[in-house]
């Protein structure tokens, strides 16, 4: 896995021991409760960063004034609005949206929504790749 922008590279036999990569003491953590509430505190924290890079990208001026108050907003509460077609896409964290969650999904096209899930080591790291913050490749190439 190459993560932290590039700057670190690291290597493991399984998905937990490359998100205790980015989870420092997640290994340790003693229930399956803990380590998926680590997951998701992660999960949004790379939301907010993905955000802030996608909204500094140069497409925020096309952006209407509703569209930069989602993309610019806190995160405190996830965005809910119930379409996006916004040029900056949305960076979405799936635990709080249907079905796992209690908030529809934002309609829309599927490239204007980046989801992060971190339903497990495995769901998360690959969302995180496919977001492009971390780069993962596995020996056998899945």
């Amino acid at each position: 896995m190459i993560y932290a922008g590039g700057t670190y590279r690291g290597y493991a036999d399984d998905f937990a021991e490359l998100v205790e990569m980015l989870v420092p003491g997640y290994a340790s953590l003693a229930t399956d409760g803990e380590r998926a509430s680590a997951r998701v505190r992660l999960a949004m924290d790379m939301q907010v960063r993905t955000q802030a890079q996608l909204a500094a990208g140069g497409q925020l001026d096309a952006c209407s004034e509703a569209e930069r108050v989602v993309i610019l907003g806190g995160r405190h509460e996830p965005p809910a609005p119930a379409r996006w077609e916004a040029p900056v896409p949305l960076v979405l964290v799936s635990t709080f949206y249907e079905p796992a969650g209690v908030l529809p999904r934002p309609s829309g096209p599927a490239d204007l929504q980046v989801w992060l899930d971190p339903a497990d080591d495995r769901t998360l790291l690959t969302s995180l790749h496919m977001a492009g913050v971390i780069v993962v490749g596995t020996q056998d190439g899945a």
